[in-house]
């Protein structure tokens, strides 16, 4: 049966979880992926019939070996892909990591080299400028407990009528 008219002008697009985790100086964990050339944050894509939140938690362990409840939302990031499609990101609180959960971080997969925590002010050394637009804001979005709306990593403009 072929898509309605109405269906065929809907978007579908890939959604992705992730969380954000500090340290006790206030840095940023990130990842060092084996299949790109930038870091990221603990996440992946959500998968049928999962929620964002829950992808994030079978993210962080899969990717972390850590079994974690996330916090609450931080920010949502429409950040359409030239080769993937509309994608509609998520990343939620993780919190600061205490000591002995950093202690027992295992990387699960043979797709991360290594984890580091990284300060807001060297993120861009270290991955791409959307994503570092979206960590940076994520993290303002925390200290003032309130979830922000983001296109591209960056707050959108309000348009005119």
């Amino acid at each position: 049966m072929a898509p309605s008219e109405h269906e065929a002008k809907m978007a579908h697009p890939r959604m992705a979880a992730g969380a954000l985790f500090f340290d006790p100086h206030g840095r940023v964990l990130m990842v060092e992926p084996t299949y790109k050339d930038y870091w990221d944050v603990p996440g992946g894509y959500v998968e049928v019939g999962e929620s964002p939140l829950q992808a994030a938690v079978r993210e962080v362990w899969e990717e972390l070996g850590i079994s974690v409840s996330l916090g609450r939302l931080l920010a949502v990031d429409w950040a359409p892909n030239d080769a993937e499609g509309d994608k509609v990101l998520y990343l939620f609180d993780g919190g600061q990591l205490a000591p002995e959960l950093i202690d027992q971080v295992k990387l699960g997969t043979d797709e991360l080299r290594a984890f580091h925590f990284v300060s807001l002010a060297d993120i861009e050394k270290r991955t791409i400028p959307r994503l570092a637009r979206r960590i940076r804001s994520a993290a303002q979005a925390r200290e003032e407990a309130a979830p922000i709306y983001l296109e591209h990593g960056e707050v959108p403009a309000t348009p005119v009528a």
